[in-house]
């Protein structure tokens, strides 16, 4: 099994930063893909970007197109999120994700391509 963990929420201005992060651990060798997703309330969950364990591939959410950005520290079993040029309808709970199975397509857009998910961490950015 992998297990996932985020960390790094917090409070936000518009037009701030934040970076989150994602630790894996357990069978990381098994893994494919992470990815990061983020629910508001009373929304669905929606998918910001992913990023190849091994390779270079990441795809982007609409969302997230231009100010996110994913990255990886394999040495640490770890992935990143930043994200500029906040919104406040960056208003969210983001979680990390972590794919063990392999995906035809290799997007790993879809959050049914995940199956071990972080406890999520809150990210507020106000006006």
């Amino acid at each position: 099994q992998v297990h996932v963990v985020e960390f790094g929420g917090g409070l936000a201005q518009a037009g701030g930063s934040l970076r989150l992060s994602c630790a894996a651990s357990g069978r990381t060798f098994s893994m494919y893909a992470m990815g990061w997703f983020r629910q508001a309330p009373g929304k669905e969950r929606e998918f910001l970007a992913t990023i190849r364990w091994t390779g270079s591939s990441t795809y982007y959410g609409d969302s997230a197109k231009g100010r996110f950005t994913i990255s990886r520290d394999n040495a640490k079993n770890t992935v990143y999120l930043q994200m500029n040029s906040l919104k406040p309808e960056d208003t969210a709970v983001y979680y990390c994700a972590a794919a063990t199975s392999w995906s035809v397509s290799g997007l790993y857009r879809s959050s049914a391509q995940y199956d071990q998910w972080g406890q999520g961490t809150q990210v507020t950015v106000s006006s």
